[in-house]
Order: C-alpha cells, then sequence, then structure tokens
C-alpha cells in the first residue's frame, strides 16, 4: 500500500492545479481494493524510487513500450524524482530494444512528458467511477535516439 499512498499524494497535493475535486477524488479515491491493487502493481513491475527510506516515486514500462504509471509522491514534487524515473524508464527501455514509448499522460504531467520528447497523440478524457477525466495519449519514437548511440542508452 505504499506505493498507493505515493499516487494518491500525487494526484491530490500535484493534480488539483488541473482537475476539480470531483475528478481528482474519481481517479484517486480514499480507499481501495487493496487486493487489486496488489495485484495491479504485481503485474506492471514498477521501479521503486527510495529517499531514506521512503518510497517517494515509481514507474514502470511494459515490454511493449507502454507506460502504465508514473507518480511522484506530492511531497517530494520538483526534486528531480521524475527526472531519475524518466531516465530509468529510458534505459529499461533500450535493454529491452523498445523502439516507441507511449502513456496515458495527464494534464499536470503534460509539460513534464514534453520536456522529455514526447509528443501528444491525441487529447481524451477517460471516465473513472463515473467522472470524466482528461488527460493525453503521448507518444515517443526511440529508433532515433538507439540509432545514434549504438553502445548505450542515452545520457
Amino acid at each position: 500500500m505504499a506505493l498507493y499512498a505515493v499516487f494518491h499524494s500525487s494526484v491530490h497535493q500535484l493534480a488539483s492545479e488541473h482537475y476539480t475535486p470531483e475528478q481528482i477524488n474519481a481517479w484517486a479515491p480514499q480507499s481501495v481494493d487493496q487486493e487489486a491493487w496488489a495485484h495491479k502493481i504485481q503485474g506492471i513491475r514498477p521501479f521503486v524510487l527510495e529517499d531514506t527510506g521512503h518510497i517517494v516515486g515509481y514507474a514502470d514500462v511494459q515490454p511493449d513500450g507502454r507506460m502504465e504509471h508514473f507518480y511522484v509522491s506530492g511531497s517530494h514534487a520538483r526534486q528531480g524524482i521524475g527526472t531519475l524515473l524518466m531516465n530509468r524508464i529510458h534505459q529499461a527501455a533500450y535493454l529491452q530494444v523498445v523502439k516507441v514509448l507511449t502513456a496515458e499522460v495527464s494534464c499536470t504531467a503534460h509539460p513534464f512528458f514534453q520536456r522529455f520528447g514526447f509528443v501528444v497523440v491525441e487529447k481524451r478524457s477517460l471516465v473513472i467511477r463515473g467522472v470524466a477525466v482528461p488527460n493525453f495519449l503521448m507518444r515517443k519514437e526511440l529508433v532515433a535516439v538507439w540509432s545514434k548511440t549504438p553502445v548505450g542508452p542515452p545520457q
């Protein structure tokens, strides 16, 4: 449940600039089915970042390049945690010979992903617990990056 705490704090503390309280509560409710959450997390096998024994962020990249989760604790925003996670995702993608990264990105995270070369494919509106929550499908082609760096991932 430590990852749920990171997820919850990220949504509730960081997304309030772009989302209504109704959207935030639908996206990250106070209570969750712990068994279902644990099963989902086990399925995505995220990278976890700790600071002094506390989890401050986590993210994943699937073999097809899809990123399911990318969250930084609300109390650790703008401290380089996201950059460390994104660099780890790029390293894993390189090792798995992933050619395209994709992610459904919140309005809050959109500028961060843009800085890493992701482009918007489509603006969407997901319905979560009966509430429309806008986001972006973003994509980053890695083929050109890898072809320029045959001996290792980009730095």
